[in-house]
């Protein structure tokens, strides 16, 4: 070594890390969802109940009612979209193998041109399609033609149960909160603390899916507000007439 050059120690990058939300981005929407419908929907059913001057009995068995109608609601709708969107997946699977079994080399040039478009010089490419199609044809295929995997799959049963449990919960605190107000005040307190869980809940999910948060706070806030004044006030005129 030479000393007059002073020692410099090499500076290793430290590991990158990255955090994705691709693998949870099926039960995240449906939690979400769940979660967001229950306290608006039930919420909205209370303020309107509520402003047609029904007693608190009677809120009780509404509340009741939407929470366990609403799960149900939630999960047979989410399962069976889920279950066609999977539908689709198998039927483009099945199609795909009997093409690559009918014929392999056609689609061994189908699926070069592929990576060719995305930039690999042909030749690459030609060896990149041929190592992969004699690992597992049907996966590269899936995967760069289809675009589907492991990660994206439907899965009917995990969304389903992820909108039920999801609505249930956010079903609950409205319905809650209307049980445990103070007589002339269900109303108010029960917008106010409805639509401050909007807000976080929008916050929470932005957050998890690396979005940004203020934007989703103030949609799904401005948006349930709107939703608990239209239902407020429809209650209201039920109740007059009534």
């Amino acid at each position: 070594m030479n000393p007059l050059i002073p020692h410099i120690t090499p500076v290793t990058a430290p590991p990158h890390s990255e955090s994705h939300v691709g693998n949870r981005i099926g039960w995240l929407r449906a939690a979400v969802l769940g979660a967001n419908d229950g306290i608006i929907s039930t919420a909205c059913l209370l303020l309107g109940v509520a402003a047609s001057g029904a007693s608190a009995t009677q809120m009780l068995t509404a509340g009741i009612a939407a929470l366990a109608a609403g799960a149900m609601s939630m999960a047979v709708g989410e399962y069976v979209s889920v279950s066609s969107q999977a539908d689709a997946e198998r039927a483009e699977l099945d199609l795909e193998r009997r093409e690559i079994a009918a014929r392999p080399e056609a689609e061994h040039r189908e699926l070069a041109a592929i990576y060719v478009s995305r930039g690999l010089e042909p030749a690459l490419a030609e060896q990149v399609a041929t190592q992969l199609m004699a690992k597992d044809a049907l996966d590269a295929h899936a995967r760069e033609e289809l675009g589907l995997n492991a990660i994206t799959a439907a899965r009917p049963t995990q969304a389903a149960l992820a909108s039920a449990l999801a609505f249930s919960s956010g079903s609950a605190l409205p319905l809650l909160i209307a049980i445990t107000s103070p007589a002339g005040a269900t109303i108010p307190v029960l917008a106010v603390v409805s639509l401050l869980s909007l807000v976080l809940l929008g916050a929470l999910a932005a957050r998890a899916g690396n979005a940004p948060m203020l934007r989703a706070a103030v949609r799904v806030g401005s948006l349930g507000a709107l939703a608990m004044v239209i239902t407020s006030g429809i209650g209201w005129l039920v109740g007059v007439s009534v």
